[in-house]
């Protein structure tokens, strides 16, 4: 299999060799992964990924110097070669769970070790992230747009077997019910669902005969599993859903039927057909039969079709989750914010840019609600070991202010609230120090996560936004950072 710890950009290995040859290599780094902005004007993200980021990580230095060779040639590489090929991870990893909700400027994964070995993950680290953020992130956002079950179906439109692998993944995290991939079904244990094609209709010879004939095959085949048939082949009121009615009836299928039948569209009106199916169905006592829509659906059209009074049970997604086609790039960065114990920042002209300095931990704070229960209330990242980290963890009282209005706070007295760190060491001295958690699990902690925001917070269109800070002690550092850099630069031009 590939070695993905080496799907790298060079420059992080030309990097490399000067912290190699000037002695720099073993300084002790801090890096941040986070995102500056959600897609499609999104309130928040998802996590998805950690896994695959930690096996990532167990895999560097298992490559022999000949392969660094294809990139790296030449004799004056040859001893920086012999140590790539060697160089394991030693470091630290802290991160978020899969499953998580994350803010803008959160750290969602924390890489803390050799100054060499840390840099060299970027890449491989954006690459993983980037890609399943932005497909949990879209499939979070469809499954919100209906109280129905979503299937995702995208496989055959993801960017490659390894993204419709693992995108398949991070949708059923985020919401989905099921995927028809058999691949991730398979390593996670999750299972998979499909029914069938056109070309299955078609293979019965293309008559209206035909089509009666593999509804009826199919049925035969298939007693004890769930039923769907796909009645748009040729015609779906004239001939599809009648030929469904009597392949069901000939087959004895009907509400009593235990795993379940049903129907599929796939083209067409699918507000007008499912209600002039679902009349068709009730009409004969089918009443149990469900039917299922697809056809390049995302969270608008279904929100559309729910708005007409669709007659729909359930919907399959294929692109428009498989490959977030709507924002189908996510914006995680890696950056440095700590060198041997100094903080440091990127400072850019673009304000968005700026990023927040030093080794830090987020809180998520929840009070209890007599009704509701735990609500999430306002996440704050701090340095850890600040003032503000040490009342949290003490239980204190503490207040929180806006980063960008100081004149907006909010204070939490001393027992009103509780307080959830977002970031957890999952690797220590280069070795995965936790569990393994099941693709259900993540599941259920998104599904949990998620009912503790207000319903004002998860909705689509304009959601109302959550409140997110940071500490005194980090904005101090972070101003002070800026003011010494400044008048630097303001020295510089007048020399």
């Amino acid at each position: 299999m590939l070695n993905y710890a080496y799907c790298s950009d060079k420059y992080q290995y030309t990097m490399g060799k000067s912290f190699y040859d000037s002695g720099m290599k073993d300084q002790h780094a801090v890096f941040n992964m986070f995102y500056r902005k959600a897609p499609e004007n999104n309130n928040w993200a998802v996590v998805s990924g950690v896994d695959e980021v930690l096996e990532m990580i167990g895999n560097l230095g298992n490559m022999e110097p000949s392969f660094f060779e294809k990139f790296l040639p030449g004799e004056e590489y040859r001893d920086f070669r012999g140590y790539l090929s060697a160089m394991k991870f030693t470091g630290n990893v802290y991160a978020m769970r899969e499953g998580e909700i994350v803010f803008p400027n959160q750290p969602i994964i924390i890489i803390e070790g050799p100054l060499i070995e840390a840099q060299v993950l970027e890449t491989p680290i954006l690459c993983i992230m980037n890609h399943q953020m932005a497909v949990a992130t879209k499939a979070s956002r469809v499954c919100r747009a209906t109280n129905r079950p979503v299937s995702e179906f995208g496989s055959r439109r993801a960017h490659g077997p390894w993204a419709a692998t693992f995108g398949a993944k991070a949708a059923i995290i985020a919401g989905c019910a099921a995927t028809s991939n058999i691949l991730t079904g398979a390593m996670y244990d999750y299972g998979s669902t499909g029914t069938m094609a056109h070309s299955y209709v078609t293979s019965f010879g293309c008559s209206v005969q035909g089509e009666y004939n593999a509804f009826d095959t199919y049925i035969k085949t298939h007693k004890g599993e769930p039923l769907i048939l796909l009645i748009d082949t040729y015609d779906t009121l004239k001939c599809g859903i009648r030929n469904a009615i009597n392949a069901f009836k000939a087959n004895g299928i009907d509400n009593s039927y235990e795993a379940g039948y049903g129907i599929r569209l796939d083209s067409g009106d699918l507000a007008y057909l499912s209600v002039e199916c679902r009349s068709m169905l009730d009409a004969v006592g089918l009443t149990g039969c469900r039917i299922f829509a697809t056809n390049s659906l995302d969270e608008y059209l279904i929100t559309d079709l729910e708005r007409q009074g669709a007659c729909i049970d359930s919907y399959g997604v294929g692109d428009a989750i498989a490959t977030s086609k709507a924002n189908p790039c996510f914006g995680n960065v890696y950056k440095l914010v700590e060198i041997d114990g100094q903080a440091v920042l990127k400072r850019s002209e673009d304000k968005i840019k700026l990023i927040n300095p030093g080794f830090q931990i987020t809180y998520r704070i929840m009070k209890n609600d007599p009704v509701k229960g735990e609500i999430y209330k306002v996440d704050v990242t701090c340095l850890r070991g600040d003032e503000l980290s040490m009342k949290i963890e003490a239980g204190e009282g503490f207040t929180v202010c806006d980063e960008y209005d100081r004149y907006k706070y909010k204070t939490f007295e001393a027992g009103e609230y509780t307080a959830l760190p977002l970031q957890h060491k999952v690797m220590e001295n280069g070795r995965r120090c936790v569990g393994f958690h099941t693709l259900h699990e993540k599941k259920a902690y998104y599904n949990e996560t998620l009912s503790r925001f207000s319903p004002s917070e998860r909705r689509l269109i304009n959601p109302h936004y959550y409140k997110v800070d940071i500490s005194d002690g980090l904005y101090n550092l972070k101003i002070e950072i800026l003011n010494r850099l400044n008048a630097e630069i303001r020295d510089f031009q007048t020399r």
